[in-house]
């Protein structure tokens, strides 16, 4: 379930009478527990209540009370020793009258009358795996008028078929606008009375609804002639009431789609909301999926934190602005400099979505504004600061329209707070038409066009801010000159990924200089833009990203580009999840990148742990890799760095499959016990390794192909072979026909093999290394160190090679992709004395016998983060200090010093000696 399911789920059982017996299951429903774990309960088998109430472990403790016994019994619930061993999160006691919770973590409680708690659900979000922030828990508005218009919508579409096509579903997204805007606009006093809007729909349209779609029309095309008019308007005296708000938001057709008796109902409920509560950073990142039929099984989960949109805006510009401020103190002067600098800066999201990143800067803004005025004895002043100044590019219609409302929005909620409700009611209405919201693809529209350098631009007037023409891309506001700073969260769409019009993009932008752009995801179209922006116009710009456009094979092939036009990254948040509200998801894994061609300060580097705390620090310089370094990019080596042995990708078997065998396989060959010992071979790729699943294959050596040949099912699995590589598309396919007995390669070990594989999880600790004996085979899923020391496996199992892995080798969706020649071969080791790789070797044999030690576990099972044994872990821990000590004389702080030490480390190792001209000149560039 996601939120808006939760929400509704939720509000329906308080509408109903309370059962005090039914009520806990019936709770637990509306959070997404099944019926199969309801029966448990109720049953009593997962039920551990000692309080004759509904205990869910490591979920909630839930009991229902005799009338005014609510707080006791939540006290009663909190004592409880079954609540303390069932690890319950929640406690929740109610009368049917009175509800009280607490979060058993935090500590926060909600008190409220039992038909209320539907306003605190977010608070219970973690019932249903959904993690939450203090904005979600304190507002459940949001979610429900999204929920809400979402079945209007849908309703309306089924009596309205021809409104959902694509010629009229910009009609149908600009009429979901101006709804949104008259519910707002009833509950704030920019009407003339509460409720106007709703309640003159249903007094003026039938109960059957055969006018209602004639009564809204009217009442639209009322707030489109100014009051002087109107009588020859034909405006009919019910709708003088409501105001003239011009703005283009009510120009145009004011054509409305006809309603059933339940899209009124559904209109009617909408209206009785408190739209007062609305909150337009969230709002509109919500409700953009009503409009688009494939994200609406997605409705509500498209919301971005305020706290994450705020890593990408303070650092960007707004730390800045309030230092500025600090620096001020009460001097006037420095004051009004500041706020006449800040009435200049431009904010530009060219992939604005519902407008979030522009709203929460903007009401950011308002505020340092608001104590620069109230510092200078001007409290009541309007703001300096234009809407105009808050541009935005969005492909998609409907985000586009809500983004321009969420800030007209947050203008008139900055005002009342700021100013009071009747100043701000004095100065809201009319509305401007300037068009300040682009609807486009922003990969191809000239950037400059829209934030020109200085004075007034092109002079191309809008007539309507919410329609016609939504594709223009000039601006048509005087732009005094001033900062710009471009900001957002672009479509990521990695390799494999990408639509053919978003290849098409990817090639407008990186044809020009010959890049080979599949590697690079989408997202850096938006980077390279943006710094070509720069190259004409004074700017900074920070986007959020997936990591792995700081990872692998991306780092050389976009950031030598970007390093060249004269930006450094001037600020990075390194790895954190950037989550949803889908439930039970960890939310993709990404970064936040500032750019900017200026060194006023020092770069500086965050990090988010893993409990939410923020760290940060100032460094010379971050390289590409997010690192404190120099800029320095990491390819391809044949051979590997510091004295290290071969590693080789494994045998291609390359056979259809014939030379591959089950163990079922096996018997089914007939071989003689001395020929199975002579011609089958365990074979392990990734899965055979970290799963232990049993792979056997056919192992013919030249002088033992006649007699294998003898054996019926073994010849003909050879001439299987022979066939299909005849059949190959290129000569060294057809040429293997040659000797169908045997794979591509026929690699194998003397005395043993260490095993990497090619793919892991990226939740495992570390990476899973092995020793096979030396009858093993390996597959070319997995790369093989052939008979080299022991003491390379304690290098391959150390978190130092795995963040390094992780680092330059990238992601394969969002496991780890080790690499041969990218990550093992670059892999910086320091000359190591005899006593330190013999320690080293104690270390590897340490973590191989702990692990025999709990056989049958599999890799896969043995390195399970939740459940690692203490034992296998300490052993990785000691072989972690003893490699460390060779570095550093003791053990790293984090992950972000180990990668500083080995890019300093691998700078050292390559200058002058196994670099390449080419990657000389990268890494000066």
């Amino acid at each position: 379930m996601n939120a808006v399911e939760i929400e509704e789920a939720v509000s329906a059982l308080a509408e109903k009478p309370f059962d005090r017996a039914e009520f806990p299951y019936a709770f637990l429903e509306a959070f997404g527990n099944k019926q199969t774990t309801l029966k448990r309960l109720r049953s009593g088998a997962s039920n551990k209540s000692d309080l004759g109430g509904v205990l869910q472990t490591n979920n909630i403790h839930i009991a229902t009370c005799d009338p005014g016994q609510v707080t006791v019994t939540l006290q009663a619930l909190k004592a409880s020793p079954a609540t303390a061993r069932a690890k319950a999160k929640f406690i929740l006691a109610t009368d049917g009258d009175s509800f009280e919770a607490e979060d058993l973590t935090s500590g926060e409680t909600v008190a409220c009358a039992y038909r209320d708690f539907p306003d605190h659900f977010g608070f219970f979000l973690p019932l249903a795996g959904i993690t939450t922030v203090k904005q979600i828990r304190e507002s459940s508005f949001d979610i429900k008028a999204t929920g809400r218009l979402n079945r209007l919508y849908v309703e309306l579409l089924k009596d309205n078929p021809e409104w959902g096509t694509a010629a009229r579903r910009p009609d149908m997204n600009h009429f979901m606008a101006r709804l949104i805007f008259c519910f707002f606009a009833e509950n704030t006093d920019i009407f003339s009375r509460p409720l106007l809007f709703t309640s003159t729909v249903q007094t003026m349209s039938a109960s059957d609804s055969s006018n209602t779609h004639e009564v809204i029309s009217t009442i639209f095309r009322a707030m489109n002639v100014k009051a002087a008019d109107r009588a020859a308007g034909g405006i009919p005296r019910w709708a003088d009431a409501f105001p003239y708000v011009n703005g283009g938001l009510f120009s145009g057709s004011a054509e409305v789609p006809r309603f059933s008796r339940i899209a009124r109902s559904y209109l009617l409920h909408i209206g009785s909301l408190d739209w007062k509560k609305i909150n337009p950073d969230i709002f509109g990142s919500m409700i953009q999926a009503v409009a688009e039929d494939e994200e609406r099984g997605a409705l509500g989960m498209h919301y971005t934190s305020v706290p994450n949109i705020l890593k990408v805006l303070n650092p960007l510009f707004l730390d800045d602005l309030r230092e500025r401020l600090a620096e001020a103190g009460d001097n006037p002067r420095k004051l009004l400099n500041l706020r006449n600098r800040m009435a200049k800066i431009r904010v530009f999201d060219p992939a604005c979505g519902s407008g979030n990143f522009l709203v929460i800067a903007y009401k950011e803004m308002r505020a340092i504004e608001a104590e620069i005025n109230r510092r200078r004895g001007e409290a009541d002043r309007r703001s300096d600061i234009p809407l105009t100044n808050f541009r935005g590019i969005e492909l998609r219609n409907f985000p586009a329209e809500i983004a321009r409302l969420a800030l007209i929005i947050a203008e008139f909620q900055c005002d009342v707070l700021y100013r009071g409700q009747k100043e701000a009611l004095q100065d809201f209405l009319p509305l401007d038409t300037e068009n300040w919201i682009i609807c486009g693809n922003a990969l191809r529209l000239d950037w400059l066009s829209i934030c020109p350098l200085t004075g007034t631009g092109v002079k191309l007037q809008a007539d309507d801010l919410f329609s016609t023409p939504l594709d223009q891309a000039q601006m048509d506001f005087e732009n005094e000159g001033g900062e710009t700073y471009i900001c957002g969260n672009p479509p990521y769409a990695g390799k494999g990924k990408k639509t053919p019009q978003q290849i098409e993009d990817m090639e407008f932008i990186f044809g020009p200089f010959g890049v080979k752009h599949g590697y690079i995801d989408y997202v850096g179209c938006w980077f390279m833009k943006a710094v070509e922006y720069g190259a004409r116009a004074k700017s900074a710009f920070a986007f959020v990203t997936t990591n792995s456009l700081c990872q692998g094979h991306q780092v050389p092939l976009l950031w030598p580009l970007l390093f060249r036009t004269g930006y450094r990254i001037s600020f990075a948040y390194t790895s954190f999840k950037w989550a949803n509200l889908a439930s039970h998801n960890a939310g993709v894994t990404v970064v936040v990148i500032g750019l900017s061609a200026e060194t006023r300060k020092l770069p500086r580097i965050f990090t988010v742990s893993a409990d939410g705390a923020q760290l940060s620090k100032e460094v010379s310089n971050i390289n590409a890799y997010l690192v404190a370094g120099p800029n320095l990019f990491v390819e391809k080596r044949s051979d590997p760095l510091g004295g290290a042995a071969s590693m080789d990708l494994g045998n291609m078997p390359y056979d259809g499959g014939h030379l591959l065998l089950e163990r079922h396989e096996i018997a089914e060959l007939g071989l003689t016990e001395d020929l199975e010992k002579k011609l089958i071979r365990r074979i392990y790729g990734s899965k055979e390794f970290i799963s232990d699943n049993p792979r056997y294959c056919l192992w013919i050596e030249d002088s033992m192909l006649v007699e294998a040949s003898k054996v019926p099912g073994v010849a003909k699995r050879i001439e299987a072979v022979r066939a299909m590589r005849l059949k190959s598309p290129d000569n060294g396919g057809r040429a293997l026909a040659a000797r169908p007995h045997q794979m591509r390669e026929m690699y194998e070990a003397q005395h043993h093999t260490i095993i990497m594989p090619r793919t892991s999880s990226e939740s495992r600790p570390y990476l899973p290394v092995g020793l096979l004996d030396a009858r093993s085979i390996v597959s070319s899923e997995a790369f093989a160190l052939f008979n080299a020391p022991i003491w390379q496996v304690s290098i391959i199992a150390s978190r130092l090679h795995l963040v390094w892995i992780a680092t330059v080798c990238g992601q394969l969706e969002t496991r780890y992709r080790y690499s041969n020649v990218l990550g093992w071969n670059t892999f910086p080791v320091p000359p190591l004395t005899a006593k330190n790789k013999a320690d080293l070797t104690r270390c590897a044999e340490d973590i191989l016998l702990t692990r025999e030690a709990h056989y049958p576990a599999t890799v896969a099972e043995l390195y399970d983060p939740e459940s690692m044994p203490a034992d296998l872990r300490a052993a990785h821990e000691r072989n972690d200090e003893v490699l460390e000590r060779i570095y550093i004389g003791r053990r790293f702080k984090n992950d972000t010093e180990r990668l500083e030490k080995l890019f300093e480390l691998y700078a050292k190792m390559t200058a002058g000696q196994g670099t390449t001209k080419k990657q000389k000149a990268k890494a000066t560039a």
